[in-house]
Formats: structure tokens, C-alpha cells, sequence
């Protein structure tokens, strides 16, 4: 077992805090400051990059109706809409699903089990899918996953071909609901689709290193700071502003670095050192910060609750997808001690 108190030194790419500063080639300002961060994520005067509606049930249908791209008209009605959806599941039994999925695919691979292929997105999309009335929890995990593979603007034409057709294998299989509705529901889907994975996987890998008088809630609370499978997000500049001492023009995008943010040694001592109890600003803050949080820890807890219970051991090191603001191990093997 290693001491609770190890050193976890920044993933790759992972900058140091600093002020702002203009990045030429990507055309952005970084900022990396947890104070800053922090004061972009609660002004109003900083929106998210807005999407444009589109044709119903396509992606851009999606991504023009839900609160995740919605400008300040309309992301309160929206995101209400997504927080009355969140608020009939109940945290407690999306843990008791979780936990009863990863036993059931542990006893089908008791010899060897990959967590990123069986567990970190098929578990709680299956887990959500099923809660939220979709009719085959199973068959949406992949459609979810395309979708989620060209939700962010700039994908290309053939990964957007298979979300339009993921969106409309989606919206099949939902209850009947006001479109507005029904996009907000199905992007939890999409939104979790990813950044539980990658809390899952990361999860894992340190909960399975970890004396097991560290809990799991404290272990995933210190992950997300140290390791946070988002490590990024976007906002634009709505007016001319100053952020942390550098002028910040009109029309501006700005990239606010979590990972950074979550070590900066103004806020944490020994910001590098495993300690949990320390909050993190990967859900966010602010009016768009994460409404999911419960569900998106409770789907994790039931996972690396039985991971632990169960005494593996991970074989080896994990890989991490390709992306430059998401963390999602992958190969991540275990087998029994």
C-alpha cells in the first residue's frame, strides 16, 4: 500500500500558475491562476461559447438547445430544465446500480478485466440511460459515446455523420418530452459521458494503490483536484475587462485551466502532495457550473467501491486518449491479488 500522503506530480501538459497570458498560435488567452480562474467563472460578463440551434434531432439540434452552449437569455430556463431531471435520480440508488453492474462484469472477468472498456462508460451511462426512461440502457452507451465524440465545436464531417445519427437513435428511445426538455436530458448523457470516465479510470487507479483507510469519497474529491479528467473550459470576453493585472479585449476567448488552478501553491500548500479534504474547481463555478456533481461522484463511488472490496491490482501503467483538455485512461487492466 502506499502512504496517503504521496507526491502525484502534474499530468503531461499540466502548465504552472501564472498571469494570463496571450497564446499567438491558438489565438486565446491562458489562464491558469486559481483567484482568476475562479473570478472569470463567477462574472457574467464572461459566456460561454454559444451554439447555434439546428435541425431537430441532429447534433446541432442538441447543441443549440441545451445549458451547457446557452447565452445568458436562455441558459436559466434551459439549465432548469436539466436541474429538475437531475433531481427526480437519486444519488443513493445510481450508487447501489453502479456498484451492482461492476460485480456483474467482474464475476463475467475474473481473471482479467479492462476498466476503461467495461466499466468506466458503459457503467454509469447504462446506470443513467436507464434512470432517465431510455428503453435500451445498453444500445445507448455507444450512441452516447459518438455523440460526446463531436460535441465540442470542430469536429469533422464524418465523426458529426455518426452523431446525427447517434442523436436520433437517442431520441428514440426517450420518453416523449418538450424538445428543450429532451435535449437537456439527453445531454447529461453526453456530458457525463466522458469526464466520468476519466474520474473512473483515474479513480481507479489510485484507489487500488491507496491504503483503504483512505475512503473513496475522499480519494475522488483529491483526484478531481490532482488528476480532474475536465482539465479546461472556454469562455468569451462579453467586454473589454482586465483579469489578474492583463487587459482582456472584447470578443476574447479565454482558456481556464483547472488542472493549474488545482495546484497553485497561493491556495494549496504542498499543492503537489495527496491530501484530501482539499476542494477543487473542476465542476466550476458560478451560473454553468456542473449540476451533476452528486450523480457524477455517486456513479464513481459505486464503481471503485467494489474495484476495492473486490482486491485487485492494476497491471499495468494506463494510457490516456489523445485530447488536450480531457484526462481518460485507457487499457486500464486489473486482475484479482
Amino acid at each position: 500500500m502506499t502512504d496517503p500522503a504521496l507526491v502525484i506530480a502534474p499530468a503531461p501538459g499540466t502548465p504552472r500558475c501564472a498571469p494570463p497570458t496571450f497564446d499567438g498560435t491558438h489565438g486565446l488567452w491562458s489562464v491558469t491562476r486559481h483567484a482568476d480562474v475562479r473570478a472569470i467563472l463567477t462574472d457574467p460578463a464572461f459566456r460561454v461559447p454559444q451554439a447555434a440551434p439546428g435541425a431537430a434531432g441532429t447534433l446541432a439540434w442538441l447543441r443549440g438547445a441545451v445549458a451547457r452552449f446557452s447565452g445568458p437569455d436562455r441558459h436559466p430556463v434551459r439549465r432548469a430544465a436539466a436541474v429538475a431531471t437531475l433531481t427526480a435520480l437519486d444519488p443513493d440508488l445510481l450508487r447501489r446500480d453502479a456498484a451492482r453492474l461492476t460485480a456483474e462484469e467482474l464475476d463475467r472477468n475474473r481473471d482479467r478485466l479492462d476498466v476503461s472498456a467495461r466499466l468506466a462508460r458503459g457503467v454509469p451511462l447504462r446506470v443513467l440511460a436507464a434512470r432517465l426512461g431510455l428503453t435500451d440502457p445498453a444500445a445507448a452507451v455507444p450512441a452516447v459515446a459518438a455523440v460526446a465524440a463531436a460535441y465540442q465545436p470542430g469536429a469533422g464531417p464524418a465523426a458529426t455523420r455518426r452523431a446525427d445519427d447517434a442523436v436520433a437513435t437517442l431520441v428514440a428511445m426517450a420518453p416523449p418530452d418538450p424538445p428543450e426538455v429532451l435535449a437537456n436530458r439527453l445531454g447529461l448523457l453526453v456530458q457525463a459521458c466522458d469526464a466520468t470516465a476519466g474520474l473512473i479510470g483515474t479513480g481507479t487507479r489510485y484507489a487500488l494503490l491507496l491504503s483503504p483507510s483512505v475512503s473513496t469519497a475522499a480519494l475522488l474529491a483529491e483526484v478531481l483536484r490532482l488528476d480532474p479528467p475536465v482539465r479546461g473550459t472556454r469562455r468569451i470576453a462579453g467586454t473589454a475587462t482586465g483579469i489578474g493585472g492583463q487587459p482582456i479585449p472584447a470578443g476574447a476567448t479565454v482558456l481556464l485551466r483547472f488542472d493549474a488552478a488545482n495546484r497553485d501553491p497561493a491556495v494549496f500548500a504542498a499543492p503537489d502532495r495527496f491530501a484530501p479534504g482539499r476542494p477543487a474547481l473542476t465542476f466550476g463555478a458560478g451560473p454553468h457550473r456542473c449540476p451533476g456533481e452528486r450523480h457524477a461522484l455517486a456513479l464513481a463511488l459505486g464503481v471503485l467501491e467494489v474495484l476495492r472490496e473486490r482486491g485487485l491490482r492494476i497491471v499495468a501503467e494506463p494510457r490516456h486518449e489523445p485530447h488536450p483538455l480531457l484526462r481518460v485512461p485507457t487499457d486500464l487492466a486489473v486482475t484479482p491479488r
